[in-house]
């Protein structure tokens, strides 16, 4: 595939997903992150797995608690070639599932005060999707509010079959049944 195409329609694509996450979400208070961080971490028997994924975005609207992230899965990186064309062609199928989103709320979203600087506790709830799968999440994040900046940070488990993600018998020691993912996102105030 031609590079300069290649890179021009990842442009495309991720001005049309901030566009809809924006219309998405309501309220007068929204931050943004475009450049959020998502790793994903497999602790298995015959070798541990890491990538990230450093074009994550991510829409918090501090009036209704709602949240919205999503990702394109091509963008992970591995350290190796190869498990990155494996994670891409033969587990999460990027080419039939290109992004992995979430949508939900902060739930105790009246416990934080956004407009003041401190460290606070979200409790966020949704659904994730997956390798086409939609499924319940709740977790809780870490929030640091600075100087009008949102910074935000979770660690939580997923489970590979949850999202019918297929591991051959023939690398089942060289992949984790649970990946531990950590998603951290630097929220600045959306321009009107």
């Amino acid at each position: 595939m031609d590079f300069k195409k290649h890179s021009s329609m990842k442009i495309f694509f991720i001005g049309l997903l901030l566009a809809g996450l924006a219309t998405s979400v309501s309220g007068q208070s929204k931050y943004i992150d475009r450049q959020g961080k998502a790793t994903f971490f497999s602790s298995a028997p015959m070798e541990d797995i890491k990538a990230q994924n450093d074009q994550a975005v991510s829409i918090i609207d501090t009036e209704s608690g709602e949240v919205v992230a999503s990702m394109l899965m091509r963008s992970f990186n591995f350290r190796k070639a190869l498990m990155e064309e494996h994670f891409n062609e033969n587990y999460v199928e990027s080419h039939k599932y290109p992004k992995a989103s979430f949508k939900g709320k902060v739930t105790n979203i009246g416990e934080v005060d956004f407009s003041k600087d401190g460290k606070y506790t979200l409790v966020v709830s949704g659904e994730i999707t997956l390798h086409g799968i939609t499924r319940p999440l709740t977790l809780k994040a870490n929030a640091v509010i600075r100087n009008g900046a949102i910074q935000a940070h979770a660690v939580f488990p997923l489970t590979v079959k949850d999202f019918e993600i297929e591991v051959p018998r023939l690398v089942i020691n060289n992949i984790a049944e649970v990946v531990e993912v950590t998603v951290s996102f630097n929220y600045q105030k959306m321009n009107p």
